[in-house]
């Protein structure tokens, strides 16, 4: 299988060697005339990727690449009028005259909310391509550079496809398969064969046991492979991360108000409002929001949440800056179906339960509080090195009914849920140095830091249980799972959970990027854990159980050659994450941390002014210490336990031509228990989903003519059949399923309206959890800009 992965990359970097080799060939002969070049900054500094760079008089037209750069090649001796657009920033005009090959030209954009001009609308940005992102090395580091694979879904294609709620945006991420929605709102989705969860905000702790509202998300990147070097492993699984980062102020101003309707009772009104605080620009002000309500396609269930976000930057000076941003919710809701099914039908389909019955009621719902504060100090130590403290403090607590449901036989069913009062507390503390020199001829990056990590949960919960019902025909038995009912229950229930507990993590970590030459460059980098769990508390013993400590070291190496500098890399690496593991063997001998080593190889590019962007790669996951059943000594576990998870990836963002673009991804995921229980030895996880993803989004709008600002877009996802429950004793499966979204907007400069389907063609799915997902609806969005 590995012979046939190399094979395939080998023929796909060959044709791009040659492709790319042969093009960059044949600009550089047959050049003639003058060279006009540039970089383009913002007023802040910030670099303007994507801007439209053009000679009025002349068909001279070009986009300044990730670095600010750009160059007009062949130009003729002449006087010209040099015009600069970009979306966000006022139009840039100047005179230029050409008679020798210009210097450097500086150009330097403001911020705008003014009208788009013809020049920004035929510019042809590949609008969905924002790759470039300083959070995956911690360092400003170029996609083609990185030897680490990321995706990155940004606010561009968000509002294109109306995503009302955080887990949809997830439809662009390659091999995140359906998200699971645990009981609290929280979800986790797929990554590599792994269940990730949403805990990770502006890189780093994010750590809330609710739902997550995608009003303030600025971009999500999707890093994938066991990150545990640069960030924390407490927070990530095996198969990577999800980081969401948030909208920042900047300096214009800019009021926005949407309100989204649509089939379920959807009802959503969403604003974000940008207002510098002095005339200077030095205080700024942003303020994000929403407040949204929806019905289940179900019989029961709900959703009504409000979400506010304020953020502040206070520019001190050129050196110093400080940075707080704070995301405040509150979340009323029903439990997410969650079934586990028992009996001798092995199919979801075949189960014959209605798809439209949610076995619950509304009024056993529940209320989450979030408070998430952020914030970050940069200063500035000299041209080479710069200072970066990040903070963060978050809180969570679940108050109410949270609901189960397990299947007793092919027709029966059970309700049970817990009345949970959970809140939980988190603090993250870290301090970066960040520094970019040369020692002799190498540029070196690095990024050195130490972390220090709390979470601090408690828990007082009652779990009720509900008579058997039989779900083909539950008659008025349907209605007795109420509130009602399960308080006055309530006080017999014999499972009651009161404990509380209390987990420290202190690091330290260092990472280079060693560039040998200007194609060539090398990254080294180490992170060092110690953790520890004061252990679970329970007061009615006044008694503390579990408690343990544990050291770990995560390397990371990586390796990348540029093959066409600045447009397409082979890269390779070697990632390292750990999972922290409690207990103690049969002879006392404490646990190790689970360990998880990858490689991987692959190819990046970026090409035609950043029109085509590709990653594709091969990796390969190996998991050990994992703990299993201590069949000689019943009771006991042993950690001799191993996994592989391997496959391909593959994602494509394109802009073939102006006002078309695409983004395409496409996963294959290899995983099975190599050293485990026999009931689940070669087999492969539940937990690892659908072996075969796939997502895809074509868009177009329309640049010129009457009907500029018109356009469409359609895609869907795919996804083989998966595992419910897969052990040789049991096996539970889930069908494979295509889901197809659509939409069709206009875009103004001042409003936009848009009209989407969701699930156009109403296909029954279900989540890990056997969670029937969305049937079709239809909605429309309003959105004015002031």
């Amino acid at each position: 299988m590995e012979k046939r992965y190399f094979i395939r990359l080998f023929i796909l970097t060959s044709l791009f060697t040659v492709f790319f080799e042969s093009s960059f060939a044949y600009h550089i002969t047959t050049d003639s005339g003058f060279l006009v070049k540039g970089k383009i900054i913002a007023t802040d500094g910030h670099i303007v990727e994507g801007a439209s760079v053009r000679l009025k008089e002349i068909a001279r037209h070009t986009l300044s690449n990730a670095s600010g750069y750009f160059e007009l090649k062949n130009v003729p001796a002449g006087d010209y009028q040099l015009l600069v657009s970009a979306i966000g920033y006022a139009n840039y005009s100047q005179k230029l005259f050409v008679h020798a090959n210009c210097d450097t030209l500086i150009i330097s954009l403001k911020s705008s909310d003014a009208q788009l001009s013809d020049v920004t609308i035929l510019s042809g940005i590949n609008k969905f391509n924002k790759k470039e992102t300083d959070d995956v090395a911690r360092l400003p580091l170029k996609n083609i550079e990185n030897p680490q694979v990321y995706s990155v879904i940004p606010k561009e294609i968000i509002t294109e496809q109306m995503a009302t709620d955080y887990n949809s945006i997830f439809k662009n991420v390659p091999g995140a398969g359906v998200p699971v929605v645990y009981n609290q709102g929280r979800s986790a989705m797929l990554s590599r064969g792994f269940t990730t969860a949403n805990l990770i905000r502006n890189s780093i702790s994010g750590f809330v046991y609710t739902n997550v509202d995608p009003a303030n998300l600025e971009v999500l990147e999707a890093i994938k492979g066991p990150s545990g070097t640069l960030f924390n492993s407490s927070q990530i699984s095996f198969g990577g991360l999800f980081n969401r980062v948030t909208k920042k102020p900047f300096d214009g101003e800019r009021t926005e108000l949407s309100y989204t309707g649509g089939g379920n009772s959807l009802s959503r009104i969403t604003f974000d409002i940008n207002h510098p605080l002095d005339s200077d620009k030095n205080v700024l002000f942003r303020m994000n929001g929403a407040l949204h309500t929806e019905q289940s396609f179900q019989d029961f269930g709900f959703t009504k949440s409000v979400m506010l976000a304020p953020s502040f930057v206070y520019k001190v000076n050129d050196k110093l800056t400080f940075l707080l941003d704070v995301e405040a919710s509150m979340f009323n809701a029903t439990s997410p179906i969650r079934f586990a099914p028992s009996g001798s039908i092995h199919n979801i389909k075949d189960l014959g339960m209605d798809y439209k019955k949610s076995f619950s009621n509304n009024s056993l719902d529940y209320t989450t509080q979030q408070l998430n504060v952020y914030g970050q100090i940069n200063y500035k130590l000299s041209d080479k090195w710069k200072l970066q403290t990040n903070l963060t403090r978050t809180y969570s607590a679940t108050k109410g009914y949270v609901t189960q449901l397990s299947g007793k036989s092919d027709s029966t069913l059970q309700q049970s849920v817990q009345k949970e009062d959970f809140p939980y507390n988190g603090v993250e503390i870290q301090q970066n140095i960040i520094g970019d020199f040369k020692i002799g001829s190498f540029r070196n990056r690095i990024v050195a830091g130490i972390d220090y990590y709390n979470q601090r949960s408690d828990r007082n919960t009652p779990t009720i249980t509900m008579p058997v019902i039989n779900f083909r025909h539950p008659g008025k038995a349907y209605y007795n799972f109420n509130a009602d009912v399960v308080d006055s229950l309530a006080p017999y229930a014999t499972k009651y959970d009161v404990y509380r507990t209390n987990q420290f993590t202190y690091s330290a970590y260092v990472s280079d990027v060693l560039n040998i030459t200007d194609r060539l460059n090398v990254m080294l980098s180490l992170r060092g854990d110690h953790f520890v769990d004061k252990g679970t508390y329970y007061p009615a013993n006044d008694s503390t159980k579990g408690a343990y400590h544990q050291n770990a070291l995560s390397p990371k190496l990586g390796v990348v050659y540029e093959l066409v500098k600045d447009k397409l890399s082979l890269f390779g690496n070697y990632m390292n994450g750990f999972d922290n593991q409690t207990g103690t063997d049969y002879n006392g001998n404490t646990f190790k941390p689970e360990q998880a080593n990858q490689w991987e190889i692959g190819f990046k590019a970026d090409a035609f002014n950043h029109r085509l962007s590709s990653t594709i790669s091969y990796y390969h996951i190996s998991v050990s210490n994992m703990t299993r059943d201590d069949i000689e000594h019943p009771g006991y576990d042993i950690q001799d336990g191993t996994q592989l998870s391997r496959g391909m990836e593959a994602e494509v963002i394109a802009n073939p031509f102006g006002g078309l673009n695409i983004v395409a991804g496409y996963t294959y995921n290899d995983s099975k228990f190599t050293r485990s229980d026999s009931s689940v030895l070669g087999l492969r996880p539940a937990t690892a989903g659908p072996s075969n993803l796939a997502n895809l989004w074509l868009s177009y709008r329309f640049l010129t003519g009457s009907v500029r600002g018109l356009g469409f877009g359609v895609g869907g996802n795919y996804g083989s059949s998966s595992f419910q429950t897969n052990t040789k004793t049991f096996v539970f499966t889930i069908p494979s399923y295509t889901t197809l979204d659509a939409t069709l907007f206009y875009d103004a400069s001042k409003w936009r309206i848009g009209l989407k389907v969701d699930n156009l063609t109403n296909e029954h799915y279900w989540s890990f959890r056997l969670a029937p997902q969305m049937l079709r609806r239809f909605s429309a969005n309003f959105t004015f800009r002031f």
